[in-house]
């Protein structure tokens, strides 16, 4: 406390105080000047009151010189920061007010510069989006067109061909409608107003989800594997929203499983958080793949083939699933080794309390 007082006493800290000792030392050094002087005039002035002035004048110029330095520097660093080099950082070597407000000037400059690269990132980000959806909307909307224009001149040969002509018709429009469904629901995750949160029994949504579901992996050639507990396991969350998630990284694996295979949910509270997992044997990809697996838009098809004949989405299913953890304010992960993957969802369960 006392080296405080000390500091800003002698004006380090404070530039009232900088510039009371300025004016004192001036003050004296004019006075000290005049009575050093002998009697006598300079154009009509007393010699005395000449060399008071000037003495005064010189030594507060001299004293003040790095405070004037200072402002020249916080005008010049303005003048750059309004200019649009918002990376430009004014030096801070100062304590006292001047030194606080070029911490200031430095600090709105970095607010201004991350508001700005958030901006060119949304841009991206939409354009992102615009040629995301114009590519996946393009290749079902065109199929569908072709079979449509085919029945329409009935370029069929038999009942059989109308048959399968309709069939990829509708095959196409189910796809196309899963698409913009998926567009939809990533939208609403990044502009819609939030979670309807509600008590709910999550092992008996994973029962339900997984009994739905076996059909789909039946007819796929896989075999579901449970392992839920036995008592039920209430968690505060948006059912229709975890309900969606879970779907998407149960269709994730049918979609890309070795077949036969086996899927293995599971369902664990550890830590305070309740963890639902999908397991799943696919083709092996790459680190780099694996790191970029829940970014919308991402494909790794080169590398990860859909066995089950289920039409592809846009690259959002993933996206989507992340989404849904974090607005719960829990995470999506995922482990791969050796062509394993182990997709989870960890939600708070002290929500639940």
């Amino acid at each position: 406390m006392k080296n405080n007082w000390l500091s800003v006493l002698s004006g380090r800290r404070s530039i009232r105080f900088r510039m009371l000792w300025t004016f004192v030392a001036s003050l004296s050094a004019g006075m000290g000047a005049s009575i050093a002087i002998p009697t006598g005039m300079i154009f009509g002035v007393p010699a005395s009151v000449l060399a008071f002035f000037v003495s005064f004048a010189a030594v507060f110029f001299w004293l003040t010189r790095s405070t004037i330095a200072h402002l020249r520097m916080l005008s010049e660093g303005l003048g750059r920061i309004a200019g649009g080099n918002l990376a430009y950082r004014i030096p801070a070597g100062r304590q006292d007010e001047l030194g606080v407000v070029a911490e200031h000037i430095n600090v709105m400059a970095g607010q201004l510069e991350q508001l700005i690269e958030k901006e060119r990132q949304a841009e991206k980000a939409k354009m992102e989006l615009i040629t995301g959806v114009s590519h996946d909307l393009r290749t079902p909307l065109t199929s569908l067109i072709g079979y449509l224009e085919l029945l329409k001149g009935k370029a069929f040969r038999d009942e059989g061909e109308y048959d399968r002509f309709v069939g990829n018709t509708h095959s196409k429009a189910l796809q196309l409608k899963d698409l913009i469904d998926e567009l939809f629901e990533y939208a609403r995750l990044v502009q819609g107003p939030g979670a309807e949160m509600r008590i709910v029994d999550l092992r008996k949504m994973l029962n339900q989800l997984l009994v739905e579901i076996e059909p789909l992996a039946r007819s796929s050639g896989l075999s579901v594997i449970a392992e839920l507990p036995e008592a039920p396991l209430f968690v505060r969350l948006d059912p229709e929203q975890v309900r969606r998630a879970v779907d998407n990284l149960l269709m994730n694996a049918l979609k890309f499983s070795l077949q036969p295979g086996t899927i293995a949910v599971s369902l664990t509270q550890t830590a305070g958080r309740a963890v639902i997992s999908v397991e799943n044997e696919g083709e092996p990809i790459t680190k780099e793949q694996e790191a970029r697996l829940f970014e919308r838009f991402y494909k790794t098809d080169e590398s990860r083939t859909n066995r089950s004949g289920i039409p592809g989405g846009a690259g959002l299913g993933l996206a989507i699933v992340r989404g849904i953890a974090e607005l719960h304010g829990g995470r999506a992960t995922v482990v791969h080794e050796n062509g394993r993957f182990r997709f989870s969802v960890e939600l708070p369960h002290e929500a639940a309390k």
